[in-house]
């Protein structure tokens, strides 16, 4: 079998159609990654993924050599995060990078459960005054090693032109705007929680509030799709699809780090890469990114925002 199988390939391989493979991706954690632009699904990992889902199964799966030259990480999607993965493999011969779409709690249980090196996460503490610390205190036995990835501008992905006059949060917590939102234990959802509670609205009263998305850019084929007027995501995904964009907030997006990994020969080369002018060029292409603190350490106490 091939080292990297299609959607077709791999609803062939379960017996599914591929609709049911996107929702397995989002939901069930299925491996994946679209680092090519297609979503590709690593052989060894489709299977581990398959045996681990198999009742009765022996013991447990013993690492191969394969699997040891695959960083997986985990957790919050982001453009760039495909771009780094992609250049990470195409400069590491015989290396393999997949991203499990798990949202940010998600990525840093999967690290904490030894199924991931990596996860990104950008979830803001209730106070504001930090991001993801209080979380990996909550659920890892120890405190993870916090690499700055980046900063990103969040926002109000809207259509262009602005047909519906939206200004803020203050006309989404109307109830007449239709919105997109993000699936529970995402940064963003955590985020557009918070900024509801600010204008005094809750969820529940807000249209489109339970349609769910796994990713940043389906926010934006929901807007152009006309299925909602505004969800909250990243710019660069308002500037791909050319929607306009509402700037709400700077947010740190971070890389989690079991301490005892950190020095692995591949999550080191994945963190060196950040640097690359490669990596600095296609975040000015897409937008919405500060690169500023990336590959820097992050201690707690460090939310400010670059200048």
């Amino acid at each position: 079998m091939k080292k990297l199988l299609s959607t077709k390939e791999v609803a062939q391989y379960l017996g599914v159609n591929e609709k049911m493979v996107y929702t397995l991706i989002s939901e069930k954690s299925l491996p994946a990654t679209k680092a090519t632009g297609k979503w590709l699904f690593p052989t060894h990992l489709v299977e581990q993924w398959v045996e681990a889902r198999t009742m009765n199964f022996p013991e447990q799966v013993q690492h191969s050599s394969v699997m040891e030259k695959t960083l997986i990480i985990a957790g919050s999607n982001d453009m760039l995060v495909d771009y780094a993965m992609k250049l990470y493999m195409q400069k590491n011969e015989g290396l393999y990078a997949a991203f499990c779409n798990l949202g940010s709690l998600g990525g840093i249980r999967a690290v904490h459960n030894g199924a991931a090196h990596i996860a990104t996460s950008h979830l803001m503490d209730r106070d504001d005054s930090d991001y993801n610390f209080s979380f990996t205190q909550n659920e890892m036995q120890e405190p993870p090693a916090v690499v700055n990835f980046s900063f990103r501008e969040q926002g109000y992905i809207i259509a262009k032109g602005n047909p519906k006059k939206i200004k803020g949060t203050k006309d989404i917590a109307s109830g007449n705007i239709t919105v997109v939102n993000r699936s529970s234990g995402t940064g963003t959802r955590l985020l557009f929680d918070a900024e509801l509670a600010a204008a005094g609205a809750e969820g529940k009263t807000i249209p489109g509030y339970d349609n769910c998305v796994a990713r940043h850019i389906d926010v934006g084929f929901e807007v152009i799709s006309g299925n909602a007027d505004a969800g909250l995501g990243i710019r660069a995904v308002a500037q791909a699809l050319q929607l306009d964009f509402i700037p709400v907030q700077w947010e740190r997006y971070d890389l989690i780090i079991p301490k005892s990994h950190y020095f692995d020969k591949n999550i080191q080369a994945f963190i060196s890469l950040l640097r690359d002018p490669q990596i600095i060029t296609h975040a000015e292409k897409l937008g919405g990114y500060d690169l500023t603190r990336s590959t820097s350490v992050i201690y707690p106490g460090e939310a400010g925002i670059p200048e």
